[in-house]
């Protein structure tokens, strides 16, 4: 006869099949292994392991290799993802990010907090720190010059429609004053060096400016973030009145479609190829010196295909002057844009890349900039 410890097994490789069950409760990876028996909700176990940051709230045991006893069996029988969503995710605003498997540690473990141990989405007082309109405190910059991150004074005015920040704590003058309408924000830890580390840019004379800040609080930075997508939120339902909110919430903040070096050459592909830092943004290819420079070198638009872009594997014959063996040939209306990848796989992954976005068809405002683009001096 099956002990009482392989029956509680069975039982809970059987809940694991109930509705809601089947995905993690916390960035939705299929098939979880763990649980927690105290929350009474299953969960992947990459987010187990945050789980174990707040231990007086949740404690976790796989539901495979560990054993369960009757009444712990019943309590998750009783309670389940469906009901703790319904429970700790009652009013999570619309703008609030959601992370998902891919997303770094960092906005796994401050969803996980905020959920259960600060309960932010049961009261709405709770969020005032990012949905109030207007946010001010102090955030570690990178120097633009000199790479030393220093204290600077950020404010953001959704009145204003800016995000603003100051070189001295008592100046009346901002350093720099960025739009809400061209802000972006996105967690880089890897490339900053640092797990708080966020990168964010906007447009000034239409071209691409980064900033490079992290605050040594999870929750501070992911506030900053968080109220960097409210104020975005509330700039698009103005900017486009009658817009679904499905349709808005892509648009709040972005990741980077990918990012990488790569080799290129000049627009007369007469000069040696040079090593370069590449980010692919929506359509703006941009290319750095260094991945942490403020500025661009430069920046290619990279249309849709029905506008006549196209990306081919390859170098043009008689090109020479590159080192890595892969090209990458993108055709624009204009001119020819060479490049070239260390690897195979790195060559397959740009050409994947760049063939998402030309195979995207443009949108009207994306025709201003195509335009910019091509009248740039």
């Amino acid at each position: 006869m099956a002990s009482d410890l392989e029956k509680n097994r069975r039982r809970m490789k059987q809940l694991l099949e109930k509705p809601g069950n089947g995905n993690c409760a916390d960035c939705g990876a299929a098939d979880p292994e763990w649980a927690s028996y105290t929350l009474g909700v299953f969960m992947c176990h990459s987010c187990s392991g945050l789980h174990r940051n707040i231990a007086q709230i949740s404690k976790v045991k796989s539901v495979l290799l560990d054993p369960w006893s009757s009444s712990e069996v019943e309590f998750m029988d009783s309670v389940g993802n469906n009901a703790a969503k319904a429970k700790y995710e009652q009013i999570v605003p619309a703008f609030y990010y959601q992370p998902t498997p891919k997303d770094c540690t960092l906005l796994r473990d401050q969803w996980i907090r905020a959920k259960y141990e600060r309960k932010e989405f049961l009261c709405v007082e709770m969020q005032e720190p990012y949905s109030a309109g207007y946010r001010e405190g102090f955030l570690w910059k990178r120097g633009r010059d000199n790479g030393q991150y220093l204290s600077r004074k950020f404010i953001l005015s959704e009145r204003e429609g800016v995000l603003k920040y100051f070189n001295k704590h008592d100046a009346r003058e901002p350093k720099a004053i960025m739009k809400i309408n061209s802000v972006n924000a996105t967690f880089q830890p890897t490339k900053i060096g640092t797990p708080h580390g966020l990168q964010i840019t906007y447009l000034k004379d239409n071209s691409t400016r980064n900033i490079f800040v992290y605050h040594e609080d999870g929750k501070e930075i992911v506030d900053w973030f968080s109220a960097i997508r409210a104020a975005r939120f509330h700039y698009l339902q103005v900017a486009f009145p009658g817009a679904p909110t499905s349709d808005l919430l892509p648009k709040l903040t972005r990741n980077y479609i990918k990012e990488g070096y790569m080799e290129k050459t000049g627009p007369k592909h007469t000069e040696g190829f040079k090593k370069r830092w590449f980010t692919m943004d929506d359509r703006r290819l941009m290319y750095f010196k260094d991945p942490l420079d403020a500025y661009a070198r430069g920046e290619v638009f990279v249309g849709g295909k029905e506008n006549n872009y196209t990306v081919l594997p390859g170098l043009p014959p008689g090109i020479q002057g590159y080192h890595w063996q892969f090209g990458i040939t993108i055709v624009t209306p204009d001119r020819k844009f060479l490049f070239a990848c260390e690897t195979e796989a790195d060559q397959k992954d740009w050409m994947a890349a760049f063939q998402t976005v030309i195979n995207r068809p443009m949108l009207p405002q994306e025709y201003a900039v195509e335009a910019y683009f091509k009248h740039k001096p």
